[in-house]
């Protein structure tokens, strides 16, 4: 799955970061501009809400998924080109297409962004690289299929913006002085309460405000009054040293992330079919494989009493 952070690098947009959510510790992300939610999806999936077919569709950008396997990037452009909040700012790309696809239906607003070059360069940067080529074939019956859709406010009102419906989703109002986090809970609640008890396959992030941006603003506030006043007080100097060290610690998450994905995204199946070419050649692979073989099974064994000894326990009390 693509990141915001992704789309600034190709100077798309900034301000903005992506976070592993909890519905009931909202207070750590603030301000949450968009949910994006991750589930096993059914063919029957019925909206939680109306279609939105009215006029509401010109303020709503809503875009048909035209194409497969790209559900999580079009969540997240769903919140970013329908987020108004001043920490986000939209390149010169998403901008432009937001202008020219406003006139479009929700299918030409679909193949549109499916030919943006920007776009498919970050989604595709994501794709895992393989030495092999197989054919590609549709999911059977059986076969898990996983979806992303998007939740947020827009006008006072919660949507679900989800590709594969035909419209924007209309969850209902949200209250003036409610927050619109207490809103969606029950939502999404409700869509997990569907699958059965043993189902875990869900997870929800949030878009949120990148807090770099906001310790840097912070920082800057302190050193201009630090120059107005030529005074520097105890208290000020500490925050001063406080909002720096966190902003370097931020910094070096930014690095990690990107080295992450560098390792994450790179093939290293080259690599490992060298080394086996080597490993075969010393005569030492197949010792290397028994060893590994005995080390599994022996682990699976493990496994499976440590299984046994907790059923064991549940069955006693």
């Amino acid at each position: 799955m693509c990141h915001p952070s992704d789309f600034e690098h190709f100077m798309i947009i900034s301000g903005i970061e992506l976070r592993c959510f909890f519905l009931y510790y909202t207070a750590i992300y603030r301000p949450v501009h968009g949910l994006i939610f991750l589930f096993k999806w059914k063919p029957d999936d019925e909206p939680s809400g109306s279609i939105v077919q009215d006029s509401r569709l010109e303020k709503i950008f809503f875009a048909k998924q035209v194409i497969n396997n790209a559900c999580a990037t079009q969540a997240i452009l769903s919140i970013l080109l329908n987020c108004n909040h001043s920490d986000m700012q939209l390149g010169t790309s998403l901008t432009q297409f937001k202008e020219f696809s406003h006139g479009l239906d929700a299918s030409m607003r679909g193949l549109s962004l499916s030919n943006m070059e920007e776009v498919r360069l970050v989604h595709n940067s994501f794709s895992r690289q393989a030495m092999f080529e197989f054919d590609s074939c549709a999911a059977k019956k059986d076969d898990d299929v996983f979806h992303f859709v998007s939740y947020m406010p827009i006008d006072g009102r919660l949507y679900e913006l989800d590709g594969l419906k035909d419209g924007p989703v209309d969850l209902g109002p949200v209250p003036k002085t409610a927050d619109w986090l207490d809103v969606v809970r029950p939502v999404i609640e409700r869509r997990i309460q569907k699958y059965s008890a043993d189902e875990i396959h869900f997870s929800l992030m949030a878009v949120v405000s990148d807090k770099r941006m906001t310790y840097i603003k912070r920082l800057e506030e302190l050193q201009r009054s630090l120059e107005d006043s030529d005074m520097e007080t105890s208290d000020m100097s500490t925050e001063i040293n406080e909002l720096q060290l966190i902003i370097k610690e931020e910094d070096e998450k930014i690095h990690k992330f990107k080295v992450e994905n560098i390792r994450r995204k790179h093939n290293y199946l080259p690599f490992i079919i060298e080394l086996l070419k080597i490993l075969a050649k010393e005569g030492q692979l197949v010792q290397l494989y028994e060893k590994a073989k005995l080390k599994s099974e022996d682990k699976a064994k493990k496994d499976t009493k440590r299984k046994e000894k907790q059923l064991k326990e549940r069955t006693a009390k």
